[in-house]
C-alpha cells in the first residue's frame, strides 16, 4: 500500500544505512555569495549567435497542396483574423499535452479570445486540415473544440496560397509557449524579430524558466537591450495530462495553474496583465495570479519534484506512486539524497546576489516575508527536511499518474532530463559549487542511456557509483 505523507518519516527511519556512510551525500556547507562559473551550454549557444532574426512564413491550410485539405478550411486565417484586434489574439506555440489543455480551456472563456495554434511540423497542419479539433477526455467525457486558427511557422516559403509572415509582420502580442522545456527558449529566440515591448510571452512547460536567476539576465541583456523586449511570465502547472494521439489528451489529474511575472517591461503599459488574466480565468485550469517571488519559489519546489519523480519513474517504468511504496529497500535513501543535493543548490542560489531582486519583491502575501527576513525564510523553506516533506505530499497526490518523462521514453521521444536534473547541474556549476549533485548527474546518464532497471539495480547503480 502507498505510504501516505504522514508515514514518510516511518519509511525513512527504517533505513539502517546513514547517508553519510554510503558516500551519497555531502555534509559540508556551501557558500555562494557572488561566485560565477561557466555559463550553461544553452546560454553560450544563444549569446554566441549574432545572426539577424530570421524571416518566417506562416503556413495555413490554404498553403497545402491541392486535395490535402477540404475547401471549407481554405483561407481560415484570412477570414477569422480580419475581424479581430491583434491585441486580443493569443498564439499557442506547441500543441502537446499542455498546449491542448491551455487551448481548450481558453476557448471556453465566456468572452473567448481569438486563438491561433502554432504546430511544429507540416504533417500536423495536414492532419488538422483533414480532422480539425482538439479532444480532451475528462472524467470519461470527451470534449472536442475546433474553433481555432492553425499555422505552421517555418523558414520554408509556401509554393502556393497566400504568402504571409506570422501576424502578417505586425508583431506577436500574446504568446503561450507550450513546447518541451528544451525547445522553449530556442523557439522564442527564433521569433525574436516578431517580439517587442508590447509582447507578452508566457512559458507553461515543466522545469525552471531559463529567464530566472542566475542566468536569465545575461540572455535578456544580450538579445533585448534597452528594454526592447517583451514582458515575460511563466506558469507552474500541476495538472496531470496524458497524450492519446496528436491533438488528443486525457486530463487525468485536474489540479491548478499559478501564473505570474518573471520579468516585466516597464514600458509595456501593463499589457502582460491581459494574458495573465485570460489564463487565470480559463475554465478547467483553476488558475491564479501570483507574485514574482511566489512564482519563483513554486518553480523551485516543483523542480525538486520533477528532478526526482520523472527520471526515477522513467528508469523503473512505473507510475509515480511506486516510488513511495515501502519495499524495505534503499530507494527512500536515494530519494532523500536527491532532495538533499537539490536543496544545496537551491539554498546557494538564494544566497547568490543574482536573486536579490526576487528576495526584495514587495508583493503582498509573499511567503518570503517574515521576521527573519526573506532570505532566511526561503532558506528554511528550501531546507532538505521541508523539501522532502513536500515531495512525499505531492507524490501521494500524483500517485496514479504516469510522469511526462516516462511517457516520452515509451514514445521514443527526447526527455526533459537536461531541463530538470540538468538545470541543477548547470546552476551548481555556474555558482561554482563543485560536485554538489553527483547523484543527479548519474541519473542524467542513466536516462540518456535508456536504462531500464529494477529498484535494487537502480539503488546499486547510484550508491556504488557515488562511492
Amino acid at each position: 500500500m502507498l505510504s501516505r505523507p504522514s508515514l514518510r518519516h516511518t519509511v525513512l527511519s527504517r533505513q539502517r544505512i546513514s547517508i553519510e556512510h554510503t558516500g551519497l551525500m555531502s555534509t559540508s556547507p556551501i557558500n555562494a555569495q557572488s561566485r560565477q562559473g561557466a555559463p550553461a551550454a544553452w546560454l553560450k549557444q544563444l549569446i554566441d549567435d549574432d545572426t539577424a532574426p530570421p524571416k518566417l512564413f506562416a503556413w495555413t491550410t490554404a498553403n497545402l497542396s491541392p486535395g490535402s485539405t477540404p475547401l471549407s478550411n481554405d483561407n481560415t486565417r484570412l477570414k477569422s483574423q480580419s475581424h479581430t484586434t491583434p491585441l486580443e489574439r493569443i498564439y499557442i506555440l506547441g500543441i502537446g499535452n499542455l498546449g491542448r489543455l491551455f487551448a481548450s480551456s481558453l476557448a471556453r472563456l465566456p468572452k473567448k479570445p481569438p486563438i491561433t495554434l502554432v504546430v511544429h511540423r507540416k504533417s500536423l497542419l495536414e492532419q488538422w486540415a483533414s480532422s480539425p479539433g482538439i479532444e480532451i477526455t475528462r472524467h470519461g467525457k470527451v470534449e472536442r473544440t475546433s474553433d481555432f486558427d492553425v499555422e505552421w511557422w517555418t523558414h520554408e516559403k509556401p509554393p502556393a496560397g497566400p504568402i504571409l509572415e506570422p501576424t502578417s509582420g505586425a508583431g506577436i502580442t500574446n504568446l503561450i509557449v507550450a513546447t518541451k522545456a528544451s525547445d522553449a527558449l530556442p523557439q522564442v529566440d527564433r521569433l525574436r524579430g516578431y517580439l517587442g515591448r508590447d509582447s507578452t510571452v508566457a512559458f507553461v512547460q515543466n522545469g525552471m524558466c531559463k529567464l530566472w536567476p542566475p542566468m536569465g539576465d545575461l540572455y535578456l541583456h544580450h538579445r533585448f537591450p534597452d528594454l526592447s523586449g517583451p514582458s515575460w511570465v511563466a506558469c507552474v502547472t500541476t495538472h496531470g495530462v496524458t497524450s492519446l494521439a496528436p491533438f488528443k489528451s486525457i486530463h487525468a489529474s485536474p489540479a491548478n495553474v499559478s501564473v505570474g511575472p518573471v520579468s516585466l517591461n516597464p514600458e509595456s503599459g501593463g499589457s502582460a496583465q491581459y494574458l495573465m488574466n485570460q489564463i487565470a480565468d480559463a475554465p478547467d485550469l483553476s488558475g491564479q495570479i501570483v507574485s514574482k517571488a511566489d512564482l519563483w519559489v513554486l518553480q523551485l519546489e516543483k523542480l525538486v519534484v520533477n528532478s526526482t519523480i520523472n527520471p526515477m519513474t522513467a528508469i523503473l517504468g512505473c507510475k509515480n506512486g511506486e516510488l513511495f511504496i515501502d519495499r524495505e529497500d534503499r530507494l527512500p535513501l536515494i530519494i532523500k539524497t536527491l532532495v538533499h543535493e537539490a536543496g544545496l543548490v537551491l539554498t546557494s542560489l538564494v544566497s547568490d546576489v543574482s536573486s536579490a531582486d526576487i528576495l526584495n519583491d514587495e508583493s503582498n502575501g509573499s511567503p518570503l516575508h517574515s521576521r527573519e527576513g526573506p532570505r532566511d525564510a526561503l532558506i528554511q523553506r528550501l531546507s532538505s527536511t521541508n523539501l522532502l516533506t513536500m515531495l512525499y505530499e505531492v507524490g501521494y497526490k500524483v500517485r496514479e499518474n504516469t510522469s511526462s518523462m516516462l511517457q516520452d521514453v515509451r514514445a521514443g521521444k527526447k526527455t526533459e532530463i537536461r531541463d530538470f536534473n540538468g538545470w541543477l547541474v548547470e546552476t551548481a556549476r555556474f555558482l561554482d559549487l563543485g560536485s554538489a549533485v553527483p547523484t543527479h548527474e548519474k541519473l542524467i546518464k542513466l536516462v540518456e542511456n535508456g536504462a531500464s532497471l529494477s529498484r535494487d539495480e537502480l539503488c546499486d547503480k547510484l550508491i556504488s557509483s557515488s562511492q
